[in-house]
């Protein structure tokens, strides 16, 4: 397959950014892409590279959900990996989406899930980026959302009253980077770089339009961690607001 010459990728996500109402501190208003993905897949890698290079652009928020269904799966003399990320809740995560958006219970990776809206094949980066800008463009209001920190602590998280319709709102930390060595199953041997792998999914509110507080409370951020706040319509469809949490606040 063939790849995004440096030049026209950056072409393409300067047109994103352009249309986007992301701020450079907090990415608020940015699209969001979830990755589903797993460390026992083969074709998964170039589709986690591909996910590095989103979350450097301040117009997305990337997140990379890792999947159970690989782990038992034996691959030949390799055996079979326990990729030490997945969780069956991002499974069923994905299930979600396939079903709203392809109406099917069917799952596949690597998948995109773009705005909770669309979806693309993860390692097709031509389709993901249109995916991209037609999430951009069909939106038209985002709740914006401003995340208080102190001491590397998730404080308060306010939310205006742009936009219509109900949310839940998530809150959820990633780890921003991190290098696994595969002992076993399909990748084996392979020393996979992973970006903004979600380890917590915590529900901290409801949303209904209407200007909203939430008090957070017990969730400290650790060295190489990041969180990122979504509002998420209720039953796990479109993305009404995104907004990545401060950096370097103290």
């Amino acid at each position: 397959m063939r790849m995004l010459i440096p030049a026209a990728l950056a072409l393409i996500l300067s047109a994103i950014a352009a249309v986007s109402t992301a701020t450079a501190g907090d990415r608020n208003g940015a699209v969001v892409v979830e990755l589903f993905t797993s460390q026992g897949c083969y074709s998964c890698p170039p589709a986690e590279k591909f996910l590095g290079d989103l979350s450097e652009q301040k117009s997305v928020i990337a997140l990379e959900f890792h999947v159970d269904y690989w782990d038992d799966l034996v691959h030949g003399g390799d055996g079979k990996w326990k990729d030490p990320f997945s969780k069956p809740a991002y499974t069923q995560r994905q299930r979600i989406y396939n079903q709203r958006i392809r109406g099917t219970g069917n799952v596949y990776t690597p998948q995109m899930a773009i705005d909770g809206k669309l979806e693309a094949v993860g390692s097709r980066r031509i389709p993901v980026l249109s995916a991209m800008r037609e999430a951009e463009s069909a939106r038209r209001d985002s709740v914006g959302i401003n995340v208080t920190m102190a001491s590397g602590k998730v404080r308060q998280v306010e939310l205006d009253a742009a936009g219509q319709g109900v949310g839940s709102v998530w809150l959820i930390r990633f780890i921003k980077a991190k290098e696994t060595r595969v002992r076993s199953g399909e990748n084996k041997g392979k020393a996979l770089l992973s970006h903004n792998i979600v380890t917590e999914v915590q529900k901290i509110g409801t949303w209904a339009g209407k200007p909203a507080s939430f008090a957070v409370k017990n969730f400290a951020l650790a060295e190489g961690e990041g969180c990122a706040v979504l509002v998420q319509d209720n039953r796990q469809g479109p993305i009404f607001g995104a907004a990545q949490c401060p950096v370097g606040s103290s």
